[in-house]
């Protein structure tokens, strides 16, 4: 790791107990305005996907993002949460017996296993929900245009030509459908639309949030999607050299349906300098920021090197 990771760490933690203090406060026993009731089950299934676990990297992307227009406070801080809302629903999801069919996530049973499948797509479909109303309520910001952006940006981040598109585009490589040969930049294309399009848009609502102009938005979102791409590679790298115990959920998955992934069509040396490319790339697009975006070079550095 480098020099600068214990401080980067350190704010990291503090920015996941935020969140994890305004998940709670959203996810709590009782009903809210315009609310009938809020099912038991349902609610700790929802808190059971969405509270005590992860790093809460996505938030702190678009925290740390509002805090280059020093913007800061409950606005970047509820849009963070809303992002993590959005996540926790696609793990619930994915993890599903009709998708991955995990039995483990973040260290515990995954939704469905803990409770039932039907609860789980329930409390996936809730969360989907409770994501775009928070991202809609002028608590978040009190700018009507500001708000509607966010939620265009996240529906389409999440959507048919983002995660959704992703996934789909993921079980298709699975074979399926028939036989799947995939080409590196089909990899790309999966990998870009899955997992990159969220952590792009992660960064892009923080310069939402911070009403930067048009040149500052086009080099974060440089930033988000090569941060994204290098998730990614390091991902599918940790599939192949961590452990389950290490990681909280099952390795090697791609592995075992026969899916390709970046660390196929490069090697596992090549991977590794890939990321450090995409790391370099991140890097760069940060260069008009200076010294105040120092965090957020941090925490691309983070994403490529991490263990778990």
């Amino acid at each position: 790791m480098m020099s600068s990771t214990g401080s980067f760490v350190m704010r990291l933690s503090e920015v996941a107990r935020d969140v994890e203090a305004c998940l709670e406060a959203l996810l709590s026993d009782e009903a809210r305005g315009g609310e009938m009731a809020r099912p038991a089950r349902l609610l700790s299934a929802m808190r059971h996907a969405a509270l005590g676990g992860g790093k809460r990297l996505r938030p702190f992307l678009t925290i740390e993002t509002a805090r280059l227009f020093a913007r800061e406070g409950e606005g970047p801080l509820r849009a963070g949460a809303a992002i993590e809302l959005l996540h926790c629903y696609s793990l619930v999801h994915d993890d599903l017996p009709s998708m991955d069919d995990d039995d483990l996530r973040r260290g515990q049973p995954t939704v469905h296993r803990a409770f039932d499948e039907a609860t789980a797509i329930l409390a996936g479909d809730a969360l989907q929900a409770l994501a775009f109303e928070v991202l809609a309520d002028p608590a978040t910001d009190p700018d009507a245009a500001v708000r509607a952006e966010l939620v265009l940006g996240l529906a389409r981040a999440s959507g048919l030509g983002g995660m959704v598109g992703g996934q789909q585009l993921d079980l298709a490589a699975e074979g399926r459908y028939g036989e799947a040969v995939l080409a590196e930049e089909d990899i790309r294309r999966l990998q870009m639309m899955k997992t990159g399009a969220l952590l792009t848009f992660s960064v892009e609502a923080g310069a939402i949030l911070g009403r930067a102009d048009a040149a500052a938005r086009n080099a974060l979102r440089t930033y988000g999607r090569a941060l994204g791409a290098a998730f990614q590679v390091a991902d599918d790298i940790l599939d192949r050299e961590a452990s389950a115990e290490a990681l909280g959920k099952r390795t090697g998955k791609d592995l075992e349906k026969g899916k390709a992934t970046l660390v196929d069509h490069l090697g596992m040396e090549g991977a590794k300098r890939e990321c450090r490319r995409l790391v370099a790339e991140a890097q760069d697009a940060l260069a008009s920021f200076g010294a105040k975006a120092e965090v957020l070079r941090d925490a691309v550095r983070f994403v490529a090197e991490r263990e778990v």
